[in-house]
């Protein structure tokens, strides 16, 4: 369901990045626009439905065949909110789908 949100609100141009999502795709490079694009294909692999800034997800894209995870959010009038976007890799991941069970914080 959120990523049917996600489609929607990048086919309609209602997308946002945050300043630190911005940031974090430029140290990882990977542009925004970039991501904006390889978002409707993505693998949803966390939901958060109760999340503070409205129902958001960790999305799961490749780009020059590198994983990244983008946390999204989706507002209540349907704009998609990019939170920030990273590699996954240790501590806090195993691989790009498995969390690292003693592993702590963003990479």
């Amino acid at each position: 369901m959120i990523l049917e949100a996600i489609r929607r609100a990048l086919d309609s141009g209602q997308w946002f990045v945050t300043r630190h999502a911005k940031w974090r795709g430029k140290i990882r490079y990977i542009e925004y626009q970039k991501l904006a694009s390889l978002l409707p294909n993505a693998e949803i692999l966390e939901d958060y439905p109760d999340d503070p800034r409205g129902p958001s997800a960790l999305p799961l894209v490749y780009d020059r065949g590198k994983p990244f995870h983008a946390v999204c959010a989706v507002d209540p009038d349907g704009s998609l909110i990019m939170v920030t976007v990273y590699e996954p890799s240790m501590p806090k991941w195993l691989d790009e789908r498995t969390r690292n069970p003693k592993g702590v914080g963003e990479p």
